[in-house]
């Protein structure tokens, strides 16, 4: 490494960010840029440790003490060259992963980890700073062209490598612009969508295709693409959300959190956040505003945290997050040793801002005012039985500990279940798995219909961005080996082994 003394003479530094009080003013992104000497001191902590476990914790297999030395030799070049190896958005993850690399990180055991993932951010817009990111168009063409349904991180992963390939790629999206939930569902504040618009005009320029509002088994008919496309890739992500059907959950005021995060996305973008295209469907023909409300999200994981920023930028008059399960521990336990990825408390830049949070909360009620709104919640407090490894294996509700609080507006972020079955997987004929999800097997993302692969949340059910990205650009591999016969495309498998 470049300075093997480094992470014995510098500590774990994250950048500042903007105060809270000035940040809520808006839904710009509040995180700085390290100074060159800050960037060069996280880098230099990087260690020699032999073997780097944060290949392994990262979903793409990034060679991350590689890139880490070139960031503090000041190379560049190489540094991009390295990360964009295995990642085809570093812009994405380096803002909104959660980093289980850092959590595997050597350092870790008994230091705070390598800042992987600010380091990752800084390389990609640099790169960007100096004219290192330039369209990547294919020597030759195939002649084969393949469908990418679906524009998240699995689907322009995806279509970023086949096009690579040399195959004709088509994107077509549902939504009016490209990106999935990073587009309509991740705030603003987290990842303005100008990040998004400059990767897409570079896949464009590359020779991608994207066609929006192009519903495919509503406004767009399968068989058309089935029969124009040699190959097909399914990346729609898991859309569907787990509702919570308890009493008085008609009444005005319970929504869905995506539905309420989507909307203020539509109003960042100064688009109508009502409009009913008709290639969307369930959408809402209200405005939700946390504005002067008792706000309650249920659910506490990021789309919960997700809506608590949000709720703060409306001014909110009070939020409350609460979790299902009870409060996890604020460092490892012997049931998470080091380098899994461990379940420990997790305080976001949205609950920096302002939130009460309660953890083994079950809600049993949505309270009416008689007019069909909501007023409020009936809740319970819940007793957690453990497994021997310390995993919450089941509940049972605290005698005596229900009562009401007062709520105007209950956002539910408790994940998403599957995929939306009615339309093109209905019509195709998808086999799904016992979750709802396409069946696909890991080894191979090839569906029940031979030219129809399928990749990300779709596949593994829900997950993260930086799984998904990982998800496209090995199912591109796979589609690549069905449609020539073999592939040059990469894959984690070779990188790991490269790596190590």
């Amino acid at each position: 490494m470049g300075k093997p003394t480094g992470f014995l003479e510098f500590t774990r530094e994250l950048p500042s960010k903007r105060p809270v009080a000035e940040r809520k003013k808006d839904y710009n992104e509040f995180v700085n840029r390290y100074s060159d000497t800050q960037l060069n001191q996280q880098s230099a902590r990087c260690m020699d440790c032999g073997v780097p476990f944060c290949h392994s914790g990262c979903p793409l297999g990034n060679v991350i003490p590689e890139f880490n030395d070139a960031v503090y030799r000041k190379e560049w070049k190489e540094a991009y060259d390295i990360l964009t190896s295995t990642n085809n958005f570093p812009e994405f993850t380096g803002r909104i992963c959660p980093a289980p690399c850092e959590h595997a990180c050597v350092l870790g055991i008994n230091q705070p980890a390598i800042a992987i993932e600010e380091i990752e951010r800084h390389i990609i817009e640099i790169a960007f700073d100096k004219g290192f990111v330039q369209p990547r168009t294919p020597n030759v063409r195939t002649g084969k062209k393949v469908a990418v349904i679906g524009s998240g991180p699995a689907g322009l992963a995806a279509a970023a490598q086949l096009n690579y390939a040399g195959h004709s790629v088509t994107v077509f999206e549902r939504d009016d612009a490209a990106g999935g939930l990073l587009r309509y569902g991740i705030p603003d504040f987290k990842l303005e969508k100008w990040v998004i618009d400059r990767r897409i005009k570079v896949m464009e320029d590359e020779g991608v295709s994207f066609k929006y509002n192009a519903n495919v088994g509503v406004n767009v008919k399968v068989d058309d693409i089935l029969r124009e496309y040699h190959a097909i890739v399914l990346t729609g992500g898991s859309t569907v959300p787990r509702d919570l059907k308890i009493p008085g959950r008609e009444l005005n005021g319970v929504h869905f959190a995506m539905d309420f995060l989507k909307q203020q996305n539509k109003r960042n973008a100064a688009k109508d956040p009502l409009a009913n295209a008709a290639i969307e469907s369930n959408i809402l023909s209200e405005h939700v505003f946390a504005t002067d409300k008792n706000v309650v999200v249920i659910g506490g994981g990021d789309t919960g945290s997700d809506c608590v920023g949000t709720s703060n930028r409306h001014g909110a008059k009070s939020i409350t997050q609460f979790e299902l399960m009870p409060k996890p521990s604020s460092s490892r336990t012997p049931f998470m040793p080091w380098p899994t990825y461990p379940m420990i408390m997790k305080t976001s830049t949205s609950h920096e801002e302002g939130a009460d949070r309660d953890w083994a909360i079950g809600t049993k009620e949505f309270i009416g005012d008689g007019k069909g709104n909501l007023k409020g919640l009936k809740t319970v407090k819940l007793e957690w039985k453990f497994t021997e490894d310390g995993r919450p294996a089941q509940f049972v509700e605290v005698p005596g500990s229900e009562k009401e609080i007062p709520c105007e507006l209950a956002l539910l972020a408790m994940g998403f279940v599957h995929p939306q079955h009615v339309g093109m997987l209905k019509e195709l004929g998808i086999n799904l798995d016992e979750r709802g999800n396409v069946q696909a097997s890991e080894k191979a993302y090839q569906t029940n219909i031979q030219k129809v692969f399928t990749a990300g949340d779709m596949r593994r059910g829900q997950s993260l961005v930086v799984w998904a990205i990982s998800e496209g650009r090995e199912c591109a591999r796979k589609v690549d080996e069905f449609l020539m016969g073999f592939s040059l495309l990469e894959s984690k498998d070779m990188n790991l082994e490269l790596a190590l």
